[in-house]
């Protein structure tokens, strides 16, 4: 109940901090992560900041391959771009080769009702304008009941419960964090759609700081380098 009741007063914290959440990470303009398969480093996912006025722009790009004996067994590849204006959700769209099958997702707002409107390779149709990009950087996510993932536009209705405050070494580095888990609030889905992922957020800054979950092996993002 105690851990329950702090996950509220986290969330509610969020959100009375931080009212522009894009906003937030203002002094930001690169963020780097190094991914891990078993503890063993197979590539990178990258964000660049860019911002001219009250625009703002965000590449991120995700690169990975597994290997044995030196032979490639699964190769992905995929690269994305926010924008938002005045700290508000203005378009998202990417590309994924995801071991040679192609995947896709645009989503943009209808100027009426200012929902989403998703033209994906998993789903093509409306949404809710509560709901947000997997994209993970954003600590707005820990507020949200769906997620749009950012491969194929496929809406993730999930489950965010706060596990507590952990401090996370990185290198030479320790950040204290806080650790939620996300997971997928339909039971019905089939074990390669469910969403069970932790992602552990700074305290003071809410920069994301490791993400890690189980999937054919032990995955791992972590923190490498921020500008």
């Amino acid at each position: 109940m105690k851990k329950y009741i702090l996950s509220i007063a986290l969330i509610l914290f969020f959100s009375f901090k931080t009212s522009a959440h894009v906003d937030h990470y203002s002094k930001y303009n690169y963020l780097e992560y190094e991914l891990f398969r078993n503890n063993k480093l197979i590539g990178y996912h990258k964000y660049k900041f860019m911002r001219n006025g009250d625009n703002l722009t965000i590449n991120n790009e995700v690169n990975f391959k597994i290997t044995k004996f030196g032979v490639d067994l699964y190769k992905y590849y995929a690269k994305g771009v926010e924008n938002y204006q005045k700290g508000i959700f203005l378009s998202f769209n990417s590309e994924t080769n995801q071991n040679k099958k192609e995947k896709y997702v645009n989503i943009t707002i209808d100027p009426i009702d200012k929902n989403l409107i998703i033209n994906g390779s998993s789903y093509k149709g409306k949404a809710d304008k509560e709901m947000i990009i997997g994209t993970w950087w954003n600590h707005e996510i820990v507020q949200k009941k769906a997620q749009i993932s950012a491969v194929s536009g496929r809406i993730i209705e999930q489950k965010v419960k706060f596990l507590g405050k952990e401090n996370v070494k990185i290198g030479d580095k320790t950040y204290k964090t806080l650790r939620f888990n996300f997971s997928s609030a339909d039971p019905s889905l089939s074990k390669d759609k469910k969403l069970n992922t932790d992602i552990w957020y700074e305290e003071d800054t809410f920069l994301w700081v490791k993400a890690a979950f189980d999937k054919t092996g032990y995955w791992e993002y972590r923190l490498k380098k921020v500008k």
